[in-house]
């Protein structure tokens, strides 16, 4: 009896600037690339699955998201997140969060513990308070620089963090995460944080972008992208066609996408993107701007500090 298919691909922005070393990114993506597929082939559940894995890259401050998160106009730093479950359509999100440790697991509680979809400032907040979610305290003993960084990415705009799974019951999910754009004005609020822009999961495909989060949300990128391949169109074509659809309104970047049928397409127009995918018919792998590599390979050949 053939077992159902599963997938599995993760992205940790594709601001990767060249000759530029993410040895820890690459790193964490393959610990948590296999993290991911022993789950999955223990059958746990998609939308579980891209939670975990989202949030744990938040935590790990190696990524613009969670703890690498870059501080707005004001210093401050706002969170944005959201979820969604391709199975039954629930979707939640938050903008402009503040004091919480993980916007992703606060968007989950915005699903699955709300009646609404997206919750904003104060009062995602205060959402995140009263459903347990951890606190931030003191920022400055929290918050860390990502992996790669340098002063000069004050004006980076490609820093969040995603996955996207499909489980063998054959559900999709789809999950994003940011940290903002270093010096944005209070109360930005990118793609991450958009149903449809950053995000998307249906019965057909899962979607999480990254990227200049105004150009995705005027080319509404992670559902053009869906609804191109219910239509018909080839995965990785859909996912360039979309990408050059991001181009013409002013911006660039890259998406991660699974299908039903178990299809992994990661595609960008920047100089890379931390990634990372897995499947019942793919091994593990890992890259960041060229060729990617086997998962289990890189973690045994490197000793990191």
């Amino acid at each position: 009896m053939t077992s159902p298919p599963w997938a599995l691909a993760l992205h940790g922005g594709a601001g990767v600037e060249p000759g530029r070393s993410y040895a820890r990114a690459e790193r964490a993506l393959a610990e948590l690339v296999l993290d991911g597929e022993r789950r999955l082939r223990d059958g746990d559940a998609a939308v579980a699955v891209v939670v975990n894995l989202v949030a744990a890259m938040e935590d790990s401050g190696l990524f613009v998201a969670g703890r690498g998160s870059g501080r707005n106009s004001l210093g401050d730093v706002e969170l944005d997140a959201s979820l969604m479950d391709g199975a039954t359509g629930r979707c939640g999100a938050v903008a402009a969060l503040q004091d919480v440790r993980s916007a992703i697991r606060t968007a989950a509680a915005v699903m699955g513990r709300s009646s609404h979809v997206l919750l904003v400032g104060p009062g995602a907040t205060r959402f995140a308070r009263e459903t347990g979610q951890d606190a931030i305290g003191d920022l400055e003993a929290w918050l860390t620089e990502p992996d790669g960084y340098d002063p000069a990415d004050a004006s980076q705009t490609h820093g969040t963090v995603g996955a996207v799974a499909l489980d063998q019951s054959g559900h999709l999910a789809a999950a994003t995460s940011t940290g903002g754009v270093y010096q944005a004005l209070p109360g930005r609020v990118g793609d991450s944080a958009v149903i449809g822009a950053g995000t998307w999961a249906d019965t057909t495909v899962a979607v999480s972008c990254t990227g200049e989060g105004e150009a995705f949300i005027r080319a509404c990128a992670a559902h053009a992208v869906a609804g191109a391949i219910a239509g018909g169109q080839p995965p990785r074509a859909a996912a360039q066609a979309v990408l050059a659809l991001v181009s013409d309104r002013g911006g660039d970047g890259g998406l991660i996408l699974v299908t039903a049928r178990g299809e992994v397409t990661m595609a960008f127009n920047t100089a890379g993107m931390k990634r990372a995918a897995v499947s019942n018919v793919r091994a593990a792998e890992v890259g960041v701007d060229g060729a990617l590599q086997p998962a289990r390979r890189l973690i045994e050949k490197r000793t990191l500090p």
